[in-house]
């Protein structure tokens, strides 16, 4: 068969030579109108796609100039959010943390009808204040705030029934998993997750938090965890053991304190009533008030350990000096006696064990009353002292010292100060005699060493150390006890005063405990306000109930923190040595 092409080349005449030339314009004209056709459909294609992507870009470049509809909730907008570190405790667990929450907003100028959103919206938030959401709604701005911080059910509502002129802006909301627990020390945060109290604001202001929220910042940023002293468990058990004791001897309130005895560590502190911050009552409300801290009071017979410190460190008292409480005390026409009056000279530790208010005197008026100011100042006792969240009471004193005044200070009478500095004191009375300025943030032993003042010497400290053990196990401070941990303590049971008169049946109780009392490692001081006799306690002096709160303490919280009981010759090898 010859070629197509062959055929198109002859010149000569064939029988077919006559339809040569048609047949070739035909099969061209057919290629030219199919590669047009081609181009046209290319070319249409082309514009169809410029087209639509023109339409799409003069969209979004109107979007972009356009005001935001109000109607779209705002979830997948990527806003900056005021973001905080968390807060640990000293073993990583989490105390207060942020949450992402969704806040509902307006947008007045879409509105038309302010009634009707208020209609829709009335039913999903009850507590909305509905005439200031109206004032908002019909106002000239474009963004209001109607409900921060709303919950995904009541955004679903307002979602389903298509309020109009309002949406949703992604925010975060503090969190503190534990409620009421260490709420005191924690403190705060506003609506805009800025630090009002406590650690809280501490943390704004020591790391700058405050300044990088304000700019935006905190919302792309890693940040660290901030760890505090506490122990979340010892914490807890604090706690539930002061809401106990407030429940059995139907008291006002109660605080208890953790101290560690080496570094100035509050491992522990609660006041009680408190709050839950999560869901703060108003700042006026008295839960708020972080009695350990911010109360003053007369801590009764506890200073008795600082009057026999003192008069051991003054060098004018051993312990075997004799001191005379045969007979009360006479300043003009105020009366010093003893509760358990043994009507005898004493001996120094006995003057200790029995609590005697006479005795304690006495120490005080020989080592006179410049002594005994300045001593007790060394202890920080008579200032008020700094701790990073701040709210520390003012010590009351005497406007002058010497005569009935030094007398009464040196058992606890006609002086105030805080639970926390009288724990921070003790301690300093049992670590060997340095004083370590309390934290909530964690310090090692060399740090705490760098910044201790030393108040008594360490002959004076081991003496010290003595007495306490000896009034744990012989004197007031048996109820505290627990069986392998060798426990020092010191009861003290404060008259209220009340309309400017000592009230004989209102008492401040104060139990303070050490232990082991062979090494100190931690300092315990819980407190109760006015506690009533109850059925089946002998007394309502401390030492039947703080005295026995604290045991509770010391038994569930030692384990913990790592101190081992030692049942081995009954630990008493101290007493053993004087």
């Amino acid at each position: 068969m010859m070629k197509l092409s062959s055929i198109f080349r002859k010149k000569t005449k064939t029988p077919g030579a006559e339809r040569a030339e048609p047949e070739t314009d035909v099969f061209q004209g057919t290629a030219k109108k199919r590669v047009s056709l081609a181009r046209s459909r290319v070319a249409f294609v082309t514009v169809a796609f410029v087209a639509v992507y023109a339409i799409i870009g003069g969209r979004l470049v109107h979007y972009s100039l356009a005001k935001e509809d109000g109607t779209v909730a705002r979830a997948a907008v990527p806003l900056t959010l005021a973001r905080r570190p968390d807060i640990v405790d000293r073993n990583g667990a989490i105390m207060a943390t942020d949450v992402r929450m969704m806040s509902l907003y307006a947008d007045p100028s879409m509105i038309t009808s302010a009634d009707d959103v208020l209609e829709s919206l009335k039913p999903i938030f009850p507590d909305l204040d509905v005439a200031r959401a109206y004032r908002l709604l019909n106002s000239k701005g474009e963004f209001v705030w109607l409900k921060r911080q709303i919950t995904p059910k009541q955004q679903s509502q307002v979602l389903a029934a298509g309020v109009p002129g309002v949406g949703f802006r992604p925010e975060v909301r503090r969190f503190y998993p534990g409620g009421p627990e260490a709420a005191h020390i924690l403190g705060l945060v506003d609506i805009d997750n800025r630090g009002l109290s406590g650690i809280e604001r501490y943390m704004d202001q020591s790391d700058g938090i405050s300044g990088l929220m304000g700019l935006g910042l905190t919302g792309s940023m890693g940040l660290e965890p901030f760890e505090v002293s506490l122990d979340l468990r010892a914490e807890s058990i604090v706690r539930e053991t002061l809401m106990r004791g407030v429940k059995k001897f139907e008291a006002l309130g109660a605080t208890g304190i953790i101290l560690d005895a080496d570094t100035g560590e509050v491992v522990a502190l609660a006041s009680y009533p408190d709050f839950d911050p999560n869901n703060p009552p108003p700042a006026s409300d008295e839960r708020m008030l972080n009695h350990a801290i911010t109360g003053v009071y007369e801590m009764g017979s506890t200073f008795k350990l600082f009057t026999l410190a003192m008069g051991l460190e003054s060098g004018k008292f051993n312990l075997q000096s004799m001191v005379d409480a045969k007979t009360p005390l006479y300043f003009g026409s105020s009366r010093i006696g003893d509760d358990h009056a043994q009507n005898r000279i004493l001996t120094y530790p006995e003057v200790f064990t029995y609590s005697s208010n006479i005795g304690a005197s006495r120490i005080a008026g020989a080592v006179g009353p410049d002594y005994q100011k300045s001593f007790l100042e060394k202890l920080g006792l008579l200032e008020k002292i700094d701790t990073e969240i701040g709210g520390s009471g003012t010590p009351q004193k005497p406007q002058k010292w010497g005569g009935v005044f030094s007398a009464t200070v040196s058992f606890g009478q006609g002086i105030t100060t805080t639970p926390l500095q009288t724990a921070a004191a003790a301690a300093a009375i049992v670590n060997g005699g340095k004083l370590f300025p309390p934290t909530f943030l964690p310090r090692t032993p060399e740090e705490a060493d760098r910044i201790a003042t030393r108040v008594i010497s360490e002959e004076t400290s081991d003496k010290m150390r003595y007495l306490l053990r000896l009034n744990g196990t012989d004197g007031s401070g048996r109820n505290g006890q627990v069986p392998g941990y060798r426990v020092g303590a010191k009861t003290g049971t404060a008259e209220k005063i009340i309309d400017g008169k000592y009230a004989h049946d209102h008492n401040f109780n104060a139990f303070l405990a050490a232990f082991p009392m062979d090494d100190p490692r931690y300092v315990v001081l819980v407190t109760i306000d006015d506690p009533k006799k109850v059925e089946g306690v002998p007394g309502r002096t401390a030492a039947w109930n703080a005295g026995p709160m604290t045991g509770e303490i010391i038994r569930r919280t030692a384990p913990l923190l790592g101190v081992d009981p030692d049942f081995g010759a009954d630990g008493d090898a101290l007493l053993a040595s004087y």
